[in-house]
């Protein structure tokens, strides 16, 4: 019998292989020290795994409520009001979610449909654009320079249409490690008055600022808030990427629509999780404490950097560096960081892929979300080049 010939009409015709995979499988088959993907190579607080232990011992393995376990919401609202002023309704405002990744893409899945175009700003983390091109949507990109990583506000707003949709921000931001200022979002905020433009403001990273940067949320400015999904991810703050946990807030409007895709595209998120991070975020210092411990990881790196030939910016946030390697070879970044994991045995993610057009500026991004033995090793090797 013969094969069907399957003729796809493919949504996204010019997706290739991401360059997370292509690098980590590199750097798998080559042995190499792995700082390109942006996950912790150390273990989360042993009390959290016991917590959520014991959330599985006392039964709840079932499915948890759509929106979330109610006390995880409550627990998420008050964090929220009590660094950022805005108070987010648990019930109509907040939804749990299987990481970050599923509530911008759900938010995106919601609001955007075929010719609706989206302002993403680049460098930009790779899911923004896939999400708005299955969807129909257009992608509308607004570069940030490169020197500081500031963005042109003249610029941005010429890029504003009357088919724009949304606007997709990230701060403090990857792989760049900017932030943004109290500036920047009122320039943000004047930019959209008169709109109905809805804005994702993702903020995974807010718990992870250096040299007493603020982590500047959407949701303090009401012009902001009141048309922006915060969404943000406990992977990113408790060191457990792999358990895929995150959240969104916004108005209840918006919401109760972003509430009609996600109850039917994974429904509801881990019920032991949600338990034991309900009970794990009554300490604020479990993640108040969060800027002092990677600011130690990045200063390790960047002092054991010192003698090299990198030309380095420090990271204002995040857990990434980003590092100029123009004094050391002008290789294609990409041709660069597959020639440091084949010969030097280490593993970075080259960062034209991120930009328009693929404008290839020379720069690598480092994680230094690493044990402080993983760091020394790697700053040896990158001092010897």
């Amino acid at each position: 019998m013969p094969l069907y010939n399957h003729k796809i009409n493919s949504k996204l015709p010019n997706i290739k292989t991401t360059i997370f995979t292509v690098i980590g499988q590199l750097a798998h088959e080559h042995k190499a020290i792995n700082l390109s993907q942006g996950f912790p190579n150390f273990e989360p607080d042993p009390s959290l795994i016991d917590l959520v232990t014991k959330a599985m011992k006392q039964g709840y393995n079932q499915y948890a409520p759509m929106a979330g376990v109610m006390e995880l919401r409550e627990m998420i609202s008050e964090k929220i009001e009590q660094l950022y002023s805005r108070h987010y309704h648990p019930d109509k405002e907040m939804t749990v979610t299987i990481g970050a990744t599923q509530a911008i893409f759900t938010i995106i899945t919601a609001f955007i449909g075929k010719g609706d175009e989206v302002i993403v700003i680049k460098p930009a983390y790779d899911c923004y654009e896939p999400a708005i091109e299955v969807n129909g949507g257009i992608p509308v990109f607004v570069q940030l320079n490169n020197t500081d990583f500031k963005l042109d506000w003249a610029l941005f707003r010429s890029k504003i249409t009357p088919r724009t949709k949304m606007v997709i921000i990230n701060t403090p931001h990857n792989p760049s490690g900017i932030i943004f200022s109290k500036a920047d979002m009122l320039e943000l905020q004047k930019s959209l008055e008169n709109t109905n433009i809805i804005i994702i403001s993702d903020e995974v990273y807010e718990h992870i600022t250096f040299d007493g940067h603020k982590h500047e949320s959407a949701s303090k400015y009401e012009g902001l808030a009141s048309r922006t999904f915060v969404c943000g991810s406990f992977g990113k703050t408790f060191h457990i990427t792999g358990w895929k946990m995150g959240y969104c807030a916004g108005p209840a409007e918006l919401m109760h629509e972003f509430r009609k895709t996600h109850q039917f595209n994974v429904f509801s998120a881990d019920h032991a999780v949600q338990k034991a991070l309900a009970s794990y975020l009554k300490e604020p210092q479990h993640y108040l404490g969060l800027n002092q411990f990677y600011q130690k990881k990045r200063d390790l790196f960047l002092d054991a950097l010192s003698t090299s030939r990198f030309k380095i910016k420090p990271s204002q946030g995040t857990y990434f560096q980003l590092v100029d390697y123009g004094d050391i070879s002008q290789e294609p970044d990409q041709v660069f960081a597959e020639r440091l994991v084949k010969e030097h045995k280490i593993a970075s993610i080259p960062i034209s892929g991120f930009n328009t057009k693929g404008t290839d500026e020379h720069l690598l991004r480092f994680c230094f979300a690493k044990t402080d033995e993983t760091l020394e090793k790697a700053a040896e090797i990158l001092c010897r080049l």
